[in-house]
């Protein structure tokens, strides 16, 4: 299995902890998405895509309504989409997604947790290199699906790791191939059950059990900030450690 099971593994029951937190975030996305295509489902791919992982994560549909809208609305303002990289103590590389009205605020906050903890934020691109940026699609699994010719008939659209997990099929690819991967899925009768976009490391760090307390209090507190999205880092799964 490659660096993308290993995220997916490590990061399944963290992510959709807090349903609150993911109720938020997809409200977000799904807010950028129409302000960007439209309110329309049918003639915007993003927000179609964003509306089936909603629906997966069983996000009441009255919070999918007011998401689309607020984009709509002629007092929003829109969120700026901001990256922000820095080292956390011990060395290890942190890159943080926001979604935000106030990037002063934002900036100010993600600053002020990086230097309570012992981190430094760097510079906008300055650690964008030590992650690969992916998309993950969620597909249902077909009857009769062979993985391996499915595998063959993806790979020329910017699929490179493909997993089955119980009754679904797992596609991961190229950001910059989010587009046509999804296009194709859609043209050839797949049901997407929900996408998403992640950062993995292309290379990762060990910590001691006592570095990896800190650094996830580090990292507990810039995701529970309102205009974070996500936070990756490279350091090295607590199950692959020696």
């Amino acid at each position: 299995m490659g660096r993308a099971f290993e995220y997916r593994k490590a990061r399944k029951m963290k992510r959709w902890g807090n349903m609150a937190r993911v109720f938020t975030k997809l409200g977000k996305e799904i807010t950028i998405a129409v302000k960007a295509g439209g309110a329309e489902p049918e003639t915007n791919p993003r927000l179609r895509v964003l509306m089936q992982t909603a629906k997966k994560e069983n996000m009441p549909k009255e919070n999918v309504e007011r998401a689309i809208k607020k984009a709509t609305s002629k007092d929003f303002s829109d969120y700026k989409e901001m990256n922000y990289e820095g080292y956390g103590p011990f060395g290890i590389a942190i890159f943080v997604e926001t979604a935000t009205d106030n990037t002063t605020r934002t900036v100010a906050n993600v600053r002020s947790y990086f230097n309570k903890f012992g981190g430094s934020l760097g510079t906008s691109g300055s650690l964008e290199f030590l992650f690969d940026h992916k998309c993950i699609f969620h597909i249902t699994k077909k009857e009769g699906m062979d993985l391996e010719e499915l595998e063959l008939e993806l790979i020329d659209y910017g699929v490179d790791e493909l997993e089955e997990d119980d009754n679904e099929i797992i596609l991961y690819g190229a950001f910059s191939a989010n587009a046509q991967i999804q296009s194709y899925l859609e043209s050839a009768g797949y049901e997407i059950t929900s996408a998403e976009f992640v950062r993995l490391p292309n290379d990762t760090k060990p910590v001691t059990a006592e570095q990896r307390e800190t650094l996830t209090k580090l990292i507990d507190k810039l995701e529970e900030d309102e205009d974070v999205q996500n936070v990756f880092t490279n350091m090295q799964e607590e199950e692959d450690e020696a």
